[in-house]
C-alpha cells in the first residue's frame, strides 16, 4: 500500500508541474503539498488499514472543500 501512495505522489507532482506551466500558482502549490504529504506518508510503513483510513479521511475532506468551493466561491460563467 506504500507504494500506491507513491503512485498518487507521482501523479500530484505531475498535476503540480502542469499547473505551474499552464500559471495556475495557487493549484501548483497545492498539489506540490498534497506530492509532499502523500510521499511523506509512503515512507512511514503503515499498516493497509491505517493507508486506506487515511486515503478515507484525504478523500472525505476533498470531496467537501470542492463542494464548498464549487458552491459557494465559483462564479459562474468564467471571469
Amino acid at each position: 500500500m506504500d507504494r500506491m501512495f507513491r503512485v498518487i505522489s507521482f501523479w500530484t507532482g505531475i498535476f503540480a508541474i502542469l499547473f505551474l506551466v499552464g500559471d495556475m500558482y495557487e493549484m501548483a502549490i497545492l498539489f506540490f503539498g498534497q506530492t509532499g504529504a502523500f510521499l511523506a506518508l509512503s515512507y512511514l510503513k503503515l499498516s493497509e488499514r491505517a493507508y486506506i483510513y487515511i486515503f478515507g479521511a484525504y478523500l472525505t475532506l476533498f470531496f467537501v472543500g470542492f463542494t464548498y468551493y464549487s458552491t459557494f466561491i465559483m462564479e459562474i460563467g468564467g471571469h
